[in-house]
């Protein structure tokens, strides 16, 4: 083999340690968030709801921005663990805020208003979007 292809070959252990730390990260942070939201997002999508997919959505897709953006950036592979962290604390701190100044939002959602679930969906991906931008260092 030349030197190229067994360059890439051993870039494929770096792949897999971000790849599956940032599936963790994923996992987890769908776990906690699932955890913080007063209603059951799974159950009530089972159920064909809409309003709770998009909002569950934005708050992933949210989260997913700025963890590509430590993925990116980071120096190491203890840098992208400690900068994932932050984007999941800061984007369930987005949950909290914006349930704090719509009062209703919870009840909106298990309702399947889709326009709550929207307006938390657009707040979680905006604020993921900023966090990610805040990475680059």
């Amino acid at each position: 083999m030349n030197g190229t292809a067994m360059e890439s070959f051993q870039g494929l252990f770096d792949f897999a340690k971000y790849f599956l730390a940032a599936l963790g990260y994923l996992l987890l942070f769908c776990s906690i968030y699932c955890k913080v939201t007063p209603y059951d997002e799974l159950k009530l999508v089972r159920e064909g709801k809409l309003a709770p997919a998009i909002s569950f959505g934005g708050a992933t897709i949210g989260f997913v921005l700025p963890l590509y953006s430590a993925i990116t950036n980071s120096v190491g592979f203890v840098d992208m663990l400690i900068w994932a962290l932050v984007a999941m604390v800061v984007q369930i701190l987005v949950f909290s805020i914006v349930r704090f100044f719509f009062k209703d939002l919870v009840k909106h959602i298990e309702e399947n208003q889709l326009a709550a679930a929207t307006l938390l969906a657009a707040f979680a991906i905006a604020i993921g979007i900023l966090n990610a931008a805040s990475m680059t260092y």
